[in-house]
């Protein structure tokens, strides 16, 4: 294992690793493409509201942020992760196209020494295996390792994770790759080791179990409701057993954000194209569409026209700026086209979003003003 490490693309998951590992001892160049924010990370002026990375941000002293994918080759770094966006496509599977990106870049400066490229964003089963064979005769090995994080808590949980999946391209990387881990985590996790393509499914499977968890939560939930039973008392009962657990079994909104949705989506996609569909991903999404149609109608119900109905937050979760397939923001629009009127208490970074894409739909509140969403 090197000291020298890449971190290819330093946006909100990315540059949190970048920043872990410079603080665990690695000296790290974080490569980002987009000029205005490159900017404001060499100067140090860039402002998260991810806890802790404003400190570390300032704090670092042996992190160098560049454009210049070249300094790989002319810093002698062994070790690169690639950490930029693999967006949905329609199809619900990801887009590559900034990896491949990447990879094409690597070839270029290639300079017949041994690399190791470690993806850690989402990408679709077989994947890197796939781009394994392209860059081999580069000189590029290619392994998966995705993180397991939630937004508002990255820099904890990639330093304190219940497990490290590494899709390894070989023993031997897998080796090197347990190492910055071991050097960069403060906690025992359990390394999960296995070839590429079975690491890009345990993700998706991963992800699915949580959302699936999730779904069946508020269908009991719903029924509790329904029959005129506790809904929350059931499921504490439940989460009591320990073959169970309590962790993502409360009763509330729907799964949503920036990964389960996709993930479960990508996961059946892919289970399609093997001529098995996972039958359990389709009802899991269509169980989440349920849940917000019944509690859409118990609003709907329980509140009469002319009342005001309030959303403490419409983030897809507490603490966070995410509005991506808020379950939330879903259910305050539904409010809205039955006629209802909604405020929106939140952050003034997620109201200036929704203000952005909503023009003239809710009130806003923040900060204790109540205003009129307008463009």
């Amino acid at each position: 294992m090197s000291d020298k490490i890449a971190v290819v693309g330093v946006g909100k998951l990315g540059l949190c690793f970048a920043l872990n590992l410079e603080k665990a001892g690695f000296e790290v160049w974080g490569i980002e493409s987009n000029p205005e924010y490159l900017e404001q990370l060499q100067l140090r002026t860039f402002s998260s509201v991810e806890p802790e990375v404003n400190a570390l941000l300032i704090e670092s002293e042996n992190i160098h942020f560049t454009s210049d994918i070249e300094c790989i080759s002319n810093q002698s770094v062994q070790d690169i992760f690639i950490m930029v966006a693999t967006p949905s496509l329609d199809d619900g599977g990801y887009d590559h196209t900034q990896v491949n990106r990447v990879a094409d870049r690597l070839r270029s400066i290639a300079d017949g020494k041994q690399r190791h490229i470690y993806i850690g964003c989402t990408t679709m089963p077989g994947y890197c295996s796939e781009l394994g064979e392209e860059l081999e005769t580069s000189g590029y090995t290619v392994s998966y390792n995705p993180e397991f994080i939630a937004q508002g808590s990255i820099v904890r949980d990639q330093i304190y994770p219940d497990q490290v999946l590494i899709g390894e391209a070989n023993e031997e990387v897998g080796d090197r790759l347990q190492s910055i881990y071991e050097t960069l985590v403060q906690n025992e996790p359990v390394y999960c080791r296995m070839d590429p393509l079975s690491a890009e499914i345990a993700k998706l499977a991963t992800n699915c179990f949580l959302t699936t968890k999730i779904s069946f939560a508020n269908s009991i939930g719903d029924l509790a409701v329904k029959a005129g039973a506790n809904a929350d008392k059931i499921l504490a009962a439940v989460g009591a057993d320990s073959r169970i657990g309590s962790k993502y079994l409360g009763y509330g909104f729907g799964f949503g954000g920036p990964c389960f949705p996709r993930d479960n989506r990508a996961l059946g996609k892919f289970a399609k194209q093997q001529d098995y569909p996972l039958r359990l991903s389709e009802a899991t999404d269509r169980v989440n569409d349920e849940h917000y149609q019944f509690q859409l109608n118990h609003y709907l119900k329980n509140f009469d026209e002319s009342d005001e109905i309030v959303f403490d937050g419409v983030a897809y979760k507490k603490g966070t700026s995410q509005i991506t397939e808020s379950q939330q923001l879903r259910l305050a629009l539904g409010l809205v086209k039955a006629g209802r009127k909604v405020r929106i208490l939140d952050s003034q970074e997620v109201l200036d979003q929704i203000a952005s894409q909503y023009p003239d739909v809710f009130q806003l509140q923040a900060d204790g003003s109540l205003h009129e969403v307008t463009e």
